[in-house]
């Protein structure tokens, strides 16, 4: 079963209202979709062409190519079906594999059973062809099979990624209330950024804003802190593809564009943090760290982008303490920030009005499960007055 170089159906997944930047990313890596849904995209290509795409996209998730899909109303009706896939083709019969799932159907309550199932009707098949069978387990740091199943239709993809793409590698150093990587790249692909000119990133907590920011500026991809992918353990794999598309990136670093990016907390604590993670994406030395209270961050005269993200607080019961918070930040937008695009990463709709002004944009997210909205504030320099926010 040769999938490396066959075309076939590949759904690359992201989080929810990331969709639209996933979309982008793909076509500027110059393949064509096929179909646009809202949590990911679908391609026609083949296994090898994962390679790149795991390596290059900074907003996905996953991204899956599909073996088999058919008719199965029962988890017998599944087995009987993943059976008959040459397994012992894709899978070492002395190797290790996962299974994950997304299971809809009125006969399975728990999508563990699913996962046996699929399990059972791999190493049975490989047992029958080559009297072992491979380990299987929870770790996605080998072959990870994915089922999706709804009502009578399943569909069994290999999962190319593994381990989550939405996680970029070089964030050892979490910090408190970290925002997950791919939400960060795709909060700054929103703000139309030119990459040129400052990036200011006061309240920058564990540095992914930031940092984003410096590996977009620079062309730095995702697959330059990464070594370990599921396709490699599919039988098949040509580390030469993966190691010539290695060397694509690294000769692709855009070692000349050095924008300002400043980036601020008033903890210690999480500037050394948000060195550390700069440090291993190799960028430590394009960001400017600051220590002190947000409103004494350096704002170059140049004009270009000012973002925030700072604590939601409870969504009922806003705090005090927040809601000062957020009208300081209003302030230093306004005084501080004249000629620049300002930006409020928030899940909190009423610390957001606290700040003030009025948004021009609000550009809808989720951070993990939080309806967040990323506010977008037109900072005229002396030619139009701010005035407070409308909402309807």
């Amino acid at each position: 079963m040769e999938v490396f170089n066959t075309p076939n159906k590949i759904i690359i997944t992201c989080n929810k209202r990331l969709s639209s930047y996933l979309q982008q990313e793909v076509l500027d890596l110059g393949f064509e979709i096929t179909r646009n849904f809202s949590t990911g995209v679908e391609l026609f290509n083949t296994l090898s062409d994962t390679i790149r795409l795991n390596l290059n996209l900074r907003t996905a998730s996953q991204i899956l190519y599909s073996l088999k899909s058919f008719q199965a109303n029962t988890p017998d009706e599944l087995y009987q079906e993943l059976v008959t896939i040459p397994w012992e083709e894709l899978i070492q019969f002395d190797g290790y594999f996962s299974v994950t799932s997304n299971v809809d159907n009125p006969t399975i309550t728990t999508p563990l059973f699913a996962n046996l199932k699929v399990k059972d009707a791999i190493v049975d098949r490989i047992k029958e062809k080559k009297g072992l069978r491979p380990n299987s387990g929870n770790e996605a740091n080998k072959a990870v099979i994915h089922l999706y199943w709804k009502d009578d239709r399943a569909e069994v993809f290999i999962d190319s990624s593994g381990e989550t793409l939405a996680k970029h590698g070089y964030r050892k150093h979490p910090g408190k209330a970290p925002m997950l990587e791919a939400l960060a790249a795709s909060t700054v692909l929103a703000t139309q950024w030119d990459q040129k000119s400052p990036f200011v990133n006061p309240m920058c907590g564990s540095g992914t804003l930031a940092i984003e920011a410096a590996l977009i500026a620079t062309n730095r991809r995702p697959g330059l802190y990464r070594m370990n992918y599921a396709f490699m353990h599919i039988i098949g794999y040509d580390e030469e593809v993966f190691f010539e598309e290695r060397r694509q990136l690294k000769a692709q670093v855009d070692k000349k564009n050095t924008p300002r990016i400043i980036a601020s907390d008033i903890s210690e604590q999480a500037i050394e943090i948000a060195k550390m993670n700069a440090k291993t994406a190799g960028v430590d030395q394009l960001i400017e760290f600051e220590v002190g209270d947000f409103a004494e961050t350096t704002v170059p005269e140049e004009k270009g982008v000012v973002m925030f993200n700072p604590e939601y607080g409870e969504r009922l019961g806003v705090h005090s303490q927040l809601e000062a918070t957020y009208k300081r930040m209003g302030d230093f937008l306004k005084q501080n920030c004249k000629g620049y695009k300002g930006f409020v990463f928030t899940g909190n709709p009423d610390l957001a009005k606290k700040v003030g002004l009025r948004a021009s944009r609000r550009i809808e997210f989720y951070n993990g499960k939080l309806d967040c909205r990323l506010l977008a504030y037109d900072l005229y320099d002396g030619t139009r007055d701010q005035t407070k926010v409308i909402y309807e």
